[in-house]
């Protein structure tokens, strides 16, 4: 694993004496191997979000100074079909977390014979952002709402939408309040509503304002939300793009991937392609937060090292980089990294897949060796306990038990082999709930295990050197009644476990 991720960060684990025979043994007419090409540094002309800190006008002037609304009609007139494969052709990838392509996304909608479905259609924007540690889209809405607005316009045409419904955390009041601002803009321009930009197209923008359920950032339930539903899960098939809100045919997309649409459309698919690896295209807004000089939102190229995006944007780890425990990479839902591993992965999908992690919604959290990683991960298991829905009993159930249990590995106050016992409590929750907020719950877990589990052990040790032996569920063996039995399954008669002597009357 760290051997793979070692080779797409730069081949550094190839010798060079041996490279250096290869080529000698080729002749003057063999071509050598090019020169493995380094990820980063995106120039300030390729952003797509010119206005992310918010510095300038986010009003009309101000985007269409920055190039919004530029040709907009012409792009509506080129028709869906050559939308959808401007998109196909750029390798852009949801931004939402789980980076399914956009273009088949999009397509989805426009089967056969759509035409002749009388049923209104519907782009649905998850604007919810409710992963800890992830601030991108707020950023976007803030400072670059126009941006956001074109964005349903030029996806909603891919689609054949007949409006679109942006559905945003109700604790983003600015966001929403220049988001409202910049619909009122368009409408008030003639380039949404009515004969969009003069194209002949009628489409429609509303924005919802959500309650802050974490749950509704899934798309069924942010659906089931909108339709003033209590906002758990739906149960696919159907799928939106059959039946969606209101029983219509409906796409949900994420802020980030439907407001870089229409930059794409205007400056070539080619373009966007140019930047990242295959499979891993485009820019990408990274948001770096914890244990950094400089906490920052900043657009970048997908693959950059993730040691380069720390030091190069965020002035580097509090205290330097040996003093680095480990970092999220994407969002409190994806496994945690330690140092030796954050010095070799790439910022895109497949690199950090194949460290067992995921680049998320690229929400990037630094622990240096101040934190404590075990009571980090215990915090990550309250919340998604406080946020399930509990329609799935898996779900339900489970993430109060992996809550329970990591506050009292925490403390110290468990029991080795209770740290299997919650490794095989999370693959129960995995992958056997409606939606993914039991692999959300699960997988930080499942990391810290996996490169931390020494910490948790060794907490316990000390816990039991001060307090002594500790049966299973976290009750001293000193605190038992010596006069009862102990059930078997307590872990009382294992060897490391002594029961309490009864005492005399």
């Amino acid at each position: 694993m760290i051997r793979s991720a070692a080779v797409h960060a730069g081949r550094s684990l190839r010798r060079p004496t041996s490279h250096a025979k290869v080529v000698a043994s080729r002749g003057l007419a063999t071509v050598a191997d090019p020169p493995v090409r380094h990820y980063g540094g995106l120039k300030d002309q390729d952003r797509i979000f010119q206005n992310i800190l918010s510095r300038h006008d986010h009003g009309i002037k101000g985007a269409m100074a920055r190039g919004d609304w530029h040709k907009t009609k012409d792009i509506l007139l080129k028709g869906d079909s050559w939308i959808i494969q401007q998109i196909k052709d750029s390798g852009l990838r949801g931004r939402g977390g789980a980076g399914f392509p956009s273009g088949l996304k999009w397509s989805f909608m426009n089967k056969p014979g759509w035409e002749k479905d009388p049923r209104p259609r519907y782009l649905v924007v998850n604007a919810d952002e409710g992963e800890p540690g992830t601030c991108k889209d707020r950023e976007i809405m803030r400072g670059d709402p126009h941006k956001l607005v074109e964005g349903c316009l030029v996806a909603g045409r891919a689609m054949n939408a007949t409006a679109a419904y942006i559905y945003i955390r109700g604790e983003f009041y600015q966001e929403a309040c220049h988001l409202q601002q910049a619909i009122d803009e368009a409408y008030k321009a003639g380039f949404i509503g009515k004969n969009a930009c003069g194209s002949g197209y009628d489409f429609d923008v509303y924005v919802h304002r959500g309650a802050g359920a974490y749950i509704c950032g899934e798309e069924t339930a942010l659906i089931e939300s909108l339709e003033g539903k209590q906002g758990k899960p739906r149960l696919k098939p159907p799928f939106p793009a059959d039946v969606g809100l209101f029983g219509c045919p409906s796409t949900v997309a994420n802020v980030e991937t439907v407001a870089v649409a229409p930059t794409i459309v205007r400056r070539g698919a080619s373009w966007f392609a140019s930047f990242g690896r295959e499979r891993n295209q485009g820019t990408k807004l990274y948001c770096i937060s914890g244990h950094v000089n400089n906490p920052c939102v900043v657009e970048e190229e997908m693959s950059i090292p993730l040691q380069d995006l720390i030091e190069k944007h965020c002035g580097g780890v509090i205290g330097g980089w040996d003093n680095l425990l480990g970092i999220i990479p994407g969002g409190c839902s994806v496994p945690i990294l330690p140092k030796p591993m954050c010095e070799q992965v790439l910022m895109d999908f497949d690199s950090l897949k194949d460290a067992q992690s995921g680049l998320g919604t690229g929400a990037v959290i630094v622990m240096n060796k101040s934190t404590d990683v075990v009571a980090a991960i215990a915090r990550f298991s309250k919340f998604y306990k406080h946020e399930s829905c509990g329609q799935c009993t898996p779900c339900r159930e489970g993430t109060t038990w992996m809550m329970n249990m990591m506050d009292r590995f925490v403390e110290g106050r468990g029991h080795e082999r209770e740290i299997d016992m919650l490794l095989e409590l999370t693959k129960q929750i995995e992958g056997r709930t409606i939606c993914a907020l039991g692999d959300a719950a699960a997988w930080p877990i499942q990391g810290l295990m996996r490169h931390f589990r020494p910490e948790v052990e060794k907490r316990i040790a000390d816990y039991r050197a001060k307090h002594g032996k500790v049966l299973f569920g976290g009750k001293l063996v000193s605190d038992v009644d010596g006069t009862h039995a102990l059930p078997d399954n307590m872990g009382a008669f294992l060897p490391e476990v002594e029961a309490p002597k009864a005492q005399s009357p």
